[in-house]
């Protein structure tokens, strides 16, 4: 197991998750972001079940950081509640890893 993470959200349009990702790098909360447009979100919401297109991002960083990073995407998304889910990288290339590690800012 390593102290890397992978955090998923979704952001309804690509500006808006441009603006996240890009905040997010330039935080240095996240090595990198990737945006995976054009998903379609099913899901219940105030009783209802609706279907929407997103895009996800998948966030790269580290745990010592993960809090910052929901605490970002929090302040930066227009959802009520955005998703926020955190997983562990239980293992990886060690340069890429070490990239990681390289790329986002320890806790001040």
């Amino acid at each position: 197991m390593t102290d890397k993470r992978l955090v998923l959200t979704t952001a309804g349009s690509q500006e808006e998750a441009r603006k996240i990702a890009r905040a997010l790098v330039e935080r240095r909360l996240a090595a990198c972001v990737n945006i995976i447009p054009q998903i379609e979100s099913t899901y219940r919401w105030q009783g209802r079940v609706e279907s929407a297109p997103e895009c996800l991002l998948v966030i790269k960083t580290t745990a010592a950081a993960f809090e910052r990073v929901r605490d970002s995407i929090q302040e930066l998304h227009s959802y009520e509640v955005p998703e926020c889910i955190c997983l562990a990288i239980e293992s990886g290339g060690e340069g890429y890893l070490r990239w990681i590690s390289e790329s986002v800012e320890p806790k001040t």
